[in-house]
């Protein structure tokens, strides 16, 4: 690999048009796509609380379901790079907006399913319909946000997958409750009421969103024209590691592998303990609204730290070492879990877990789009995280067949903890690599007004 350039310092203060600008084009976007990603993380992982009844009423074992879980992952792998390439094309307003009416119909007929069978269609066809949203809206928010505010913004934005589980776990609980009512069962309540909202934003999509700040109305004149020359002047002037290269070479790039492997256990945690945790919760003889209850509480503590960590990484400017000690605690605490059988240091460890895990994501992306040239970030980013999914998919598939054989869910974590150790390992491999410019042009220009 060659050496590349990434800033570790702290910008300049920003200028008063600047502050103005991005005040606005934070509150006008990030709310939004933060509430469409956290239903999107809902309908992803709500089957981990439908399984609670759900599994039984469809002849499930935790084996099926494990193998329901991976071929999400499948589905999202196989379409996910074209997604993103075809959002270029038509554009991420009306791209984004199909994408969630899509998984909100296949997450209404999720409530239908009758066996394995139907259960393996379902999960194959939601991960169809959601691949392409994330790396989209990653790549949506580079035409917004200049690099000095990625890891923040991104943290933010991504901290509705931790909220999902925060909110969801209760409510997907108090919604198995309503088993019986109008001759449905509980579970499919849960996937009917937690679906709907995605078709209703995916059209809201089309009067809330612009696609580039040239369209923003809600920008004065000058505010766009500073946001347009900011990230055109760091389009010019920004040394990467992957400059424009086709697809095929993309996908062979040592630098999106590397990326990669650093993402898997981070995103292979992040679902599997979202699937899984409401299930290795009930096995301490928890009732149902008790695992909801209890399952909410290291995600909300997860989500508040994500953000503080996503303002760190942005304040020092430091990308490796910001993504490397949250994966070095989170594959540390997965290893933990099998020394214990007490509720409550599981408790712990699996909050420390999900700390660790969550933190990345901001500096993990804001290094990522730093390493991307423009012309290669629709299917770099892309790239980065179909790959990621293949690890993804394999340990959550992994995880019910450990689970059934062994009968042990802090064995079954261990996969998830390998993965999570080998990133943190890659990281800081990458980041020797890394040659600090003297004076990044981001900061010169910044420094010149």
């Amino acid at each position: 690999m060659a050496s590349l350039s990434v800033s570790s310092a702290p910008l300049e203060p920003p200028s008063a048009v600047e502050a103005e600008t991005m005040r606005k084009v934070m509150w006008r976007l990030l709310p939004f796509l933060m509430l469409c990603y956290f239903i999107a993380y809902v309908d992803r992982v709500n089957a981990g609380f439908a399984a609670l009844t759900m599994n039984k009423d469809v002849g499930l074992t935790q084996a099926m379901f494990g193998v329901g879980g991976g071929l999400f992952f499948v589905a999202y792998v196989l379409f996910e790079v074209p997604s993103n390439l075809a959002m270029e094309k038509v554009g991420a307003r009306l791209w984004i907006a199909r994408i969630m009416i899509t998984w909100g119909l296949v997450g209404i007929g999720t409530a239908f399913i009758v066996g394995p069978n139907t259960f393996y269609l379902s999960r194959f066809l939601l991960g169809a319909a959601e691949a392409g949203f994330f790396p989209g809206v990653i790549l949506y928010l580079t035409y917004w946000f200049p690099s000095r505010y990625r890891a923040r913004v991104v943290a933010t934005f991504m901290v509705a997958i931790p909220v999902s589980s925060f909110v969801g776990s209760p409510l997907s609980a108090a919604l198995l409750e309503l088993d019986g009512a109008w001759g449905l069962h509980g579970w499919q309540w849960l996937f009917i009421v937690e679906a709907v909202p995605a078709v209703l934003l995916g059209v809201a999509i089309f009067f809330v969103l612009p696609s580039r700040p040239a369209e923003a109305k809600w920008l004065t004149r000058e505010e766009s024209e500073w946001l347009q020359g900011r990230l055109e002047y760091e389009s010019r002037t920004r040394s990467t590691a992957v400059g424009h290269l086709p697809l095929w070479k993309v996908l062979s790039n040592p630098y999106i592998w590397a990326l990669a492997l650093i993402y898997a256990g981070s995103s292979a945690t992040s679902n599997a303990l979202s699937l899984w945790q409401p299930q290795i919760l009930k096995s301490f003889g928890l009732t149902n609204l008790q695992t909801g209850f209890l399952n909410m509480i290291p995600f909300g503590i997860a989500s508040v730290f994500m953000i503080l960590w996503g303002m760190r990484a942005d304040k020092n400017g430091e990308r490796y070492l910001n993504t490397a000690l949250p994966l070095a605690l989170t594959a540390l605490c997965l290893f933990a879990t099998n020394l214990t059988s007490s509720l409550t240091v599981t408790m712990l460890l699996l909050t420390l877990v999900l700390i660790g895990n969550y933190a990345i994501k901001g500096p993990f992306w804001a290094l990522s789009t730093e390493i991307l040239s423009p012309a290669t970030a629709a299917s770099g980013i892309a790239a980065i995280n179909t790959i990621s999914h293949l690890g993804t998919g394999g340990a959550t598939s992994l995880l019910g067949l450990i689970k059934d054989q062994t009968g042990s869910f802090p064995l079954s974590l261990l996969p998830l903890a390998l993965l999570t150790a080998a990133g943190a390992i890659t990281v800081l491999l990458l980041g020797r690599n890394q040659r600090r410019a003297p004076e990044p042009a981001v900061r010169a220009e910044a420094r010149a007004g």
